[in-house]
């Protein structure tokens, strides 16, 4: 059997925290709560049918996967102690282990796999994850075949982390809908935590699975995510040890702030997977924006750099292409549209939009997601300042809460809009919906809000979705990697400047590529 990889993180409540260096290597300790501090409000607790860090986090705890990923992009055991990989790549079957149990003591079957399966490839957003599965066979309470119509090499992501909980059958199979089922509040899972209460926008608490699958864990006997109403309270929480973990820790200056305690570890480690990426983009339909020598005249008029140094405090990375760097399948030779003014002002009179009353070519809108100052309202600011330096008159659009930003961008009524999207690990599951043209879905937010259309790219995507070989499949996503940054349906700025704080006292932070939307199984205090 292969070994258990997977690196997490926790700390304890105040009276627990003891004095040791980090550096200290202790054997992982029995006891102790790990109180998490979140602004993410979660709606319920069941992953199988909700995305979002909100419910990962929890849903991570009280629900099992069939696999779970170590820092270096490398699939491990969990609920499945094996696997094996078809001659064709049409199927995978997953051995499951013999002493995997519900929290209300029923044993998981492979039922229950393929109930879970169903109901997330009928129920979850990303449609792409198991779109080509046909079925899964279960020829034994202990084997589930996943069968799909093409090979579908994602599907080892999209067994992990969050995204294919295995939730019990005889709970969730009574008919009711699973998105409002009554078991979403207080699910019965087979994770390293149990459920105990949630009070929707204040805590949840989990404590110990003392029959959990894998022997001697979890260390921890609590877990408590606490909600707050900004980053800046939850940054005040760490530093004073009212919790002792933050993490998705984006606001720069809280950043640097909790970096100046010498009883934490601020680290950027742990975001691999999630890659989420702050981007303008384009409506192409618009009658400037339609044209690429536009589009790309305004990637040129961006300083990322000054966004990334000056904004950002030096404390994100930039982001050059649909796929964010520290992925197998980042595209290190697509075009970085360096910040060329002259270049941008040549492009747009030789796209014959020349300059008019007040030296403007013409005039368009920027929308942002409210809430989030730092990193779409700051940026789309100094979006306006630069952009009138290439004669495009740039009026800023705020909404009043995400709700109508959301309609505004799915229902394609928008000019630019600033975004966050994530990657969500391999590309079939986070980076195909924002490019294909199929996904042209008005009033679907974060899908192909762009209508953005390029056959070629189509192709080669879904060539790559489907290609078994690794290095075959990281070719082909680097050549559509490149007519996409070409085309320039959107302008990429930065990776967000996700952290996590944690006391120095935590043993196993969580440093694999999905961070703390992993089980939290190994996580101890020394």
């Amino acid at each position: 059997m292969r070994k258990l990889g997977f690196m997490v993180a926790a700390t304890a409540m105040l009276m627990t925290v003891g004095t040791a260096a980090i550096g200290q290597a202790d054997e992982p300790k029995n006891g102790g709560t790990l109180v998490i501090g979140t602004t993410q409000k979660a709606r319920h607790l069941n992953p199988a049918v909700q995305s979002g860090i909100a419910t990962a986090m929890p849903g991570t705890q009280i629900f099992a996967t069939p696999l779970r990923f170590n820092d270096k992009w490398e699939a491990q055991p969990y609920l499945a102690e094996s696997w094996s990989v078809s001659d064709d790549g049409k199927s995978i079957t997953l051995k499951l282990r013999e002493n995997a149990k519900f929290h209300d003591g029923k044993p998981i079957t492979s039922e229950d796999v393929a109930f879970s399966l169903q109901t997330v490839k009928e129920n979850h957003p990303f449609k792409s994850m198991f779109a080509p599965v046909t079925g899964v066979d279960t020829p034994d309470p202990l084997t589930a075949v996943i069968n799909f119509d093409k090979p579908h090499p994602a599907a080892f992501l999209a067994m992990s982390s969050a995204l294919l909980p295995i939730i019990p059958k005889h709970v969730y199979g009574d008919g009711q809908d699973p998105k409002s089922h009554p078991a979403n509040n207080a699910p019965v899972g087979s994770g390293p935590f149990k459920f105990v209460e949630f009070k929707p926008g204040e805590y949840i608490i989990l404590e110990k699975n003392p029959d959990y699958f894998i022997e001697g864990r979890p260390y921890l006997d609590r877990i408590i995510i606490k909600n707050y109403k900004d980053p800046t309270s939850v940054a005040l929480a760490m530093d004073t040890e009212e919790i002792n973990m933050y993490p998705f820790l984006a606001p720069t200056k809280d950043i640097a702030r909790l970096k100046k305690n010498d009883k934490l570890v601020v680290t950027d480690r742990g975001y691999e997977a999630v890659g989420p990426i702050n981007w303008l983009a384009f409506n192409t339909q618009n009658e400037y924006l339609k044209d690429k020598k536009v589009r790309q005249a305004i990637a040129y008029a961006m300083d990322r750099d000054f966004v990334i140094n000056a904004l950002l405090a030096g404390q994100s990375k930039a982001a050059t292409g649909p796929i964010v760097p520290g992925s197998p399948f980042y595209a290190d030779n697509a075009e970085k549209y360096d910040v060329d003014l002259d270049k941008a002002n040549a492009m747009l009179d030789e796209a014959g939009f020349a300059r008019g009353d007040g030296d403007m070519r013409f005039k368009l809108t920027i929308d942002y997601i409210p809430g989030s100052a730092e990193l779409q309202k700051g940026v789309a600011e100094y979006l306006k300042s630069q952009l009138k330096k290439v004669g495009i008159d740039v009026e800023l659009r705020a909404s009043p809460d995400f709700p109508t930003w959301a309609k505004r961008v799915g229902g394609h009524d928008f000019d630019m809009s600033m975004d966050i999207v994530f990657n969500w690990g391999d590309p079939v599951i986070g980076v195909h919906r924002t490019y294909l043209c199929d996904n042209i879905k008005k009033g679907v937010i974060w899908s192909n809000t762009q209508s953005y259309c390029n056959e070629e790219v189509d192709k080669l995507l879904n060539e790559a979705g489907s290609e078994l070989n690794q290095e075959k499949r990281i070719a082909l996503y680097k050549e559509a990697q490149e007519i996409i940054v070409d085309d320039a349906p959107l302008v990429y700025i930065n990776v967000l400047p996700y952290h996590t704080a944690y006391n120095k006292q935590i043993g196993n932070p969580p440093l694999t590529i999905w961070g703390a939307m992993s089980p939290l199984d190994e996580v101890y205090i020394k």
